[in-house]
């Protein structure tokens, strides 16, 4: 399918404040894209066009009696379905819930309703969000996987069926797929948004994320679900991060980046080594290259000790009632959690506070560290690619930004991540916007010269 440019939110919103544009002329629009490339890419666990448009009638009725408007008013969202939805499924990837109706929206549901988004569809996750495919195709190449576990989310804001999309990741399941399916994500700093009525596979490392098409996008709707949940203890009470306003300053300074190899560099492809290579000449001396500390190739297994040992307790309803009917990939990673020693649980759990003491000196010289998002583009559909560059910034609980910037010589996108310190969100929103301009800036002369 032919891939084009999509409207930022932030210009839906000012046409809708305006009146130029009503809700119900926005969901109709999507909803055509959904009817054009649905069919092919299924990105949609679940999609009701009428509910959709009596949503955004609703909005139109509060706008013409003058009620206030939310900061999403009438901007559809797409939500992961390990998300609950009330009285909508939210059957987690697994026939182990087929026909899951929740009785209560998930915490950012309610945000979302409350800032007056379009609940627009539940989109296809990966077995229990892990490593088994589910149906949903990559837009740019039926024959590739869009990437897991958020498959869906990525796919649909691809596609350009929903401006909007939330994912989670626990080892690369935000960014991997932003990468693969060509679009901008933000996986924030761990526990900056509630997962309250979220799946757990993972309390220690589960993290919400955003698909969208702009960094402004990213910014606004972090603004919107940032926020303390007394039912999640991994928030915490803080001011707004203030993520659109900052995002949208010019950058007080221009920043600096450090190139990074992360662990498992050396699975990345030729061609994103050389695409990486190629922006440190554009950066010149705004980059310098460094290697991290031998401490993070530690950081990978205990990264996968702590999701295999409290996937083996978070998921042990599905092996009581239907082990039979779960994955063998699904069932060999609980069951090394199974096997997993309290004591190596225990030691896991400390790495996040050493790999960040180790990162802290990194941010003192830099603003952000760029690494390469996925190992290359994407590969074929019947796996949703290798997370190993991923996952040990899960780990770390950083905010992490996918930005689209490469292209394969097979024409598929690659992405590069954007890694800043933790609670520092907004101002790597800041920072990969300024990158982006400047890219675009140098591209702009090249093209001239």
């Amino acid at each position: 399918m032919s891939i084009t440019k999509q409207p930022s939110v932030i210009s839906l919103l000012a046409r809708l404040k305006r009146g130029e544009i009503s809700a119900l002329e926005v969901a109709n629009a999507y909803i055509s894209q959904v009817d054009a490339h649905e069919p092919q890419i299924q990105a949609f666990a679940w999609f009701d066009a009428e509910y959709v448009r009596e949503q955004a009638k609703q909005l139109d009725s509060y706008r013409l009696r003058g009620l206030p408007m939310g900061p999403l008013h009438g901007i559809p969202v797409a939500l992961k379905d390990i998300i609950d939805t009330k009285a909508i499924p939210t059957e987690n990837g697994t026939a182990l819930d087929s026909g899951r109706v929740p009785k209560k929206d998930a915490a950012i549901v309610e945000m979302l309703r409350s800032a007056g988004a379009i609940i627009f569809a539940k989109t296809r996750t990966t077995e229990l969000a892990f490593l088994t495919p589910c149906e949903t195709q990559n837009p740019y190449d039926a024959t590739r996987t869009p990437g897991g576990s958020s498959s869906g989310s990525a796919a649909a804001v691809a596609a350009g069926m929903v401006p909007i999309a939330i994912g989670t990741q626990t080892g690369g399941s935000v960014i991997r797929p932003a990468s693969f399916c060509g679009v901008h994500a933000l996986k924030p700093t761990f526990g900056l948004i509630s997962r309250r009525g979220v799946l757990l596979q993972s309390p220690t490392l589960d993290t919400l994320g955003v698909f969208a098409h702009d960094l402004g996008d990213l910014a606004l709707v972090l603004d919107v679900l940032a926020g303390y949940d007394e039912q999640d203890s991994a928030t915490q009470m803080a001011p707004s991060p203030q993520a659109l306003k900052t995002c949208q300053e010019p950058a007080p300074v221009t920043p600096n980046f450090a190139l990074v190899e992360p662990p498992g560099y050396e699975k990345a492809s030729e061609e994103m080594r050389a695409a990486l290579e190629e922006l440190g000449e554009v950066l010149g001396e705004q980059v310098f290259s460094t290697t991290l500390p031998k401490a993070f190739d530690e950081g990978i297994h205990a990264r996968e000790t702590i999701n295999f040992a409290e996937m083996a307790k978070c998921y042990y309803p599905y092996t009581k009632r239907g082990r039979d009917s779960l994955s063998p990939t699904l069932l060999g990673a609980i069951e090394k959690g199974e096997e997993a020693r309290a004591r190596d649980y225990i030691a896991a759990l400390d790495w996040r506070n050493i790999l960040n003491a180790g990162l802290d000196e990194l941010f003192e010289r830099c603003d952000a560290l760029i690494v390469p998002s996925a190992t290359g583009e994407a590969p074929a559909k019947d796996s949703t690619g290798d997370p190993i560059l991923n996952g040990i910034w899960t780990l770390c609980g950083t905010p992490v930004i996918n930005l689209p910037v490469f292209t394969s010589s097979n024409g598929l996108p690659m992405g590069i991540s954007l890694v800043g310190p933790a609670g520092g969100d907004a101002r790597l929103l800041r920072t990969a916007r300024w990158l982006e301009e400047y890219l675009t800036e140098q591209q702009a002369s090249e093209e001239v010269a």
